[in-house]
């Protein structure tokens, strides 16, 4: 198993001893979160009436300038927790009535994170699992998930990848990305809900950017071609400039309403059976609201 010591948990493969250097991702050698609570802002499937039980970690392997949880993300905000804390932060989640467990960003502590889960799970934790990533993983980790993840909520953010290396840092995302979402989907499959639940599967969520950085056609394409029609597509459409994206024209508004209605139009005109669509609203504060 890799480890925090000689850093190769994702595919910047750093290779650093992050005791006393940090990699990429900028996260420590323990585990560090910013927020643990219910949360109802993610798809109505994944929050139920109960809420999801969400987990935000501090840090990311991908340097997104338009970031909507910059806080947390680039400039790390959390404190440090032990394994004892974290699992005793699910129980309690769950006491609270979450319909699952909800791990944001979890990417840079995924070998951390494996005896928390291996030992929760031991101790009775029986909610779906839910690995929420930008995509930016190893497939060699993503292996060793296998069994303990439950739902993959998986982004899908650049087909091009000089977009990816000037908007988030990374040059192989959509490579890297393809490979992941592949796997994910092995150990999982699509998504399948029970009275309105998500309890097992994978879901790929497509934030469509301004100016067609996203790639949406294409990224649409790919899936209907590889993973096929019936992958459940989450359409998100709340993206607004915050963080740096005020620095770069190409982001610098909202996306329109003619953008996102031809996203729209490629998910029908490729025959997805199975994805949820976003209200359009410039607001910053916008909550999501799925239908």
């Amino acid at each position: 198993m890799k480890n925090t010591l000689n850093c190769n948990i994702c595919p910047h493969k750093c290779n650093v001893n992050r005791v006393d250097t940090l990699g990429f991702c900028q996260a420590p050698a323990q585990l560090k979160i910013n927020l643990a609570q219910l949360h109802f802002g993610e798809e109505p499937f994944l929050v139920g009436k109960k809420g999801s039980g969400t987990v935000f970690f501090s840090h990311c392997n991908l340097h997104c300038c338009y970031c909507q949880n910059y806080q947390i993300s680039a400039l790390g905000k959390g404190e440090i927790v032990s394994e004892t804390q974290l699992i005793e932060t699910l129980f309690s989640l769950k006491e609270q009535g979450a319909v699952n467990i909800n791990l944001v960003s979890p990417s840079p502590y995924s070998e951390l994170l494996i005896p928390v889960l291996m030992k929760a799970k031991s101790l009775g934790l029986d909610l779906p699992i839910v690995w929420n990533t930008n995509s930016y993983e190893s497939v060699d980790t993503l292996r060793e998930l296998e069994g303990l993840v439950d739902i993959y909520l998986a982004d899908f953010r650049y087909w091009d990848d000089d977009n990816s290396l000037a908007y988030s840092g990374v040059k192989d995302y959509r490579q890297v990305a393809s490979l992941a979402i592949k796997e994910m989907v092995r150990q999982t499959g699509s998504l399948k809900l029970d009275e309105g639940l998500a309890w097992m599967g994978t879901m790929i969520r497509i934030l469509v950017l301004p100016n067609n950085i996203t790639g949406t056609t294409s990224i649409l394409e790919w899936i209907a071609d590889n993973l096929g029609t019936s992958m459940m597509i989450s359409l998100m459409s709340q993206y607004y400039p915050t963080y740096k994206s005020r620095e770069y024209p190409q982001l610098n508004r909202n996306i329109s309403h003619e953008e996102y209605s031809r996203a729209v139009a490629d998910l029908e005109r490729l025959g997805f059976s199975n994805y949820l669509l976003q209200e359009l609203n410039p607001s910053a504060d916008w909550t999501p609201d799925f239908h």
